[in-house]
């Protein structure tokens, strides 16, 4: 499967978007403090954390006995130069000569 793809399935899921933005509030949290701001078991959020280190959109680094999860926001920051932002721009620039349009129509 392509990084796009495991990037899109990662998101896809409820569940991990909220893991995402909980690491966006305090990155670098455990497991076990991943599982006590969430109402998930602590084999689920496992297994969601594992979908998106695969995504690449969490990494973790072992400190003796405790393992950190940080947010790593480069695949999405990909997804939207590539997919989102060439349509932005489109739109902006038509929202743009409609302004003017309408300004010159100004009485």
């Amino acid at each position: 499967m392509a990084d796009v793809d495991k990037v899109f399935k990662a998101l896809a899921d409820p569940s991990r978007r909220r893991l995402l933005d909980r690491l966006f509030a305090q990155n670098g949290q455990t497991l076990a403090a991943l599982c006590a701001e969430l109402d998930m078991s602590r084999q689920a959020v496992s297994q969601h954390l594992e979908v998106l280190e695969a995504a690449h959109l969490v990494t973790s680094l072992r400190r003796g006995r405790h393992k950190f999860h940080y947010l790593n926001p480069m695949p999405v920051q990909e997804i939207y130069e590539r997919w989102v932002r060439k349509f932005e721009r489109r739109r902006l620039r038509a929202l743009g000569d409609l302004k003017r349009r309408l300004e010159r129509e100004r009485p």
